[in-house]
């Protein structure tokens, strides 16, 4: 009777705590009080890159106001799009605690078999787009190959595959060094002048905010059903209302310009299907128990080799779309596609957005935010007509500073995980 009573009395508490932990969960209070612990314990979130792109956009507007002229944005978005399918890719092996230095090298390739199969074999743009999309996934399969046959370090094998399509795109392109497309095609169109109309631009904003309603009101009820701390229906009200504001208010900025860019659309389209992918789906959970602890997940069942190739090939894919992407934005395919720092942008692109080194920790929308923050220093330090050196030390700095806060996050993490 005693051990009854004394099951009773346990039973008992642990409602009483889980009540309390209801109670406290389900208005605004407890919401920031829960924000501000997910901070002490080191889970930042997207609060440093939101406060990198604060202090950015103040600092240049500042400098020259027509950093936040909505031509100027409007052009920002395009520049980014590119840079930002291979932050995506980088996302994927970030996320293993691996990384691919090739990505550069693969966009320029991706950029000179599209020419060449285009415009001087004649193929259609849907076959040449087509090929370049398999052969990026090939290069990524070797890369696993490499890695899960061979025991050849990703940091390795990726430099090594740097070198190599470095030399093939020059080989591609031959003695003339460079192809230009017909700039009055659809795709030269769609990388440098393209935008959504202003009506179907709003009914987008619109869209995230009704989805976030949509599945944090099932979430929620799901979770009270279950009797598990929830949302208060005040804060996700809340959030979604500043998030479809926001959004309205910058597709209403940006359409006193020239407009949203579709390329930028595209971007976005695939970082919500990554997210989704990595975030909703069985995969996805897999990618992140792999980037945590691979040990535990092979014991766990899953198949780390086959994980392995799916974020190599699609890191080698994003490039490439990327690097196709990169030629219409310039109208040509060149030797120079690809080199000087599109390379470190798409990586530091990634960290400064939140995904970790260390693997087991980032998202999608990382590689949005990281890539904005970078061509926002670029943009603005063109406005002011400082030379590059002065823009690679100022990337070079804040990455150094993303890769110091998240280890000091990482650092906070495993200490109140000992706690």
């Amino acid at each position: 009777m005693s051990n009854s009573s004394s099951k009773q009395e346990k039973n008992m508490a642990m409602l009483d705590r889980s009540d309390e932990r209801v109670t406290h969960s389900d208005s605004l209070s407890g919401a920031l009080k829960a924000f501000i612990g997910r901070i002490r314990s080191g889970d930042l979130g997207m609060l440093p890159v939101a406060l990198g792109l604060i202090i950015i956009s103040t600092v240049f507007s500042i400098l020259n106001p027509v950093f936040l002229a909505p031509g100027n944005l409007v052009n920002l978005l395009f520049d980014s799009a590119t840079v930002g399918f291979l932050a995506l890719g980088v996302v994927c092996v970030l996320l293993l605690g691996e990384i691919d230095l090739s990505i550069g090298s693969m966009s320029g390739l991706a950029s000179a078999l599209f020419g060449v199969l285009w415009v001087n074999m004649g193929w259609s743009i849907g076959m040449a787009v087509l090929a370049a999309l398999i052969f990026g996934a090939a290069v990524g399969a070797v890369y696993a190959w490499l890695f899960n046959r061979m025991g050849m370090p990703s940091f390795v094998a990726t430099l090594a595959g740097l070198l190599a399509l470095l030399g093939l795109q020059l080989y591609v392109l031959g003695t003339t060094g460079s192809i230009n497309l017909p700039y009055d095609s659809v795709v030269v169109q769609f990388g440098q002048i393209m935008v959504m109309p202003d009506w179907f631009s709003y009914l987008v904003a619109l869209l995230p905010g009704i989805v976030m309603l949509i599945v944090g009101a099932n979430m929620r009820s799901r979770r009270i059903a279950a009797s598990l701390s929830t949302e208060p229906l005040s804060t996700l009200l809340l959030r979604a209302g500043v998030l479809t504001a926001g959004l309205a208010f910058a597709a209403y900025y940006l359409n006193l310009g020239r407009g949203v860019p579709w390329i930028f659309g595209l971007f976005v389209v695939m970082t919500m299907l990554l997210n989704y992918a990595l975030k909703r789906t069985k995969w996805g959970r897999s990618v992140f128990a792999v980037g945590g602890n691979r040990e535990a997940a092979r014991r766990s069942g899953i198949n780390v080799k086959a994980i392995y190739v799916s974020c190599f090939m699609l890191c080698s894919t994003f490039a490439t779309l990327g690097g196709i992407l990169a030629a219409s934005r310039l109208a040509s395919a060149s030797q120079q596609a690809g080199t000087g720092d599109v390379n470190l942008n798409a990586i530091a692109a990634a960290v400064i957005g939140g995904t970790s080194l260390f693997g087991g920790r980032g998202s999608a929308w990382s590689a949005l935010l990281g890539v904005i923050v970078i061509q926002s220093i670029s943009n603005g330090l063109t406005l002011l007509n400082l030379s590059s050196s002065l823009r690679y030390m100022i990337t070079g700095g804040v990455l150094a500073i993303a890769v110091i806060v998240d280890s000091l996050a990482r650092r906070s993490r495993v200490s109140h995980g000992r706690a």
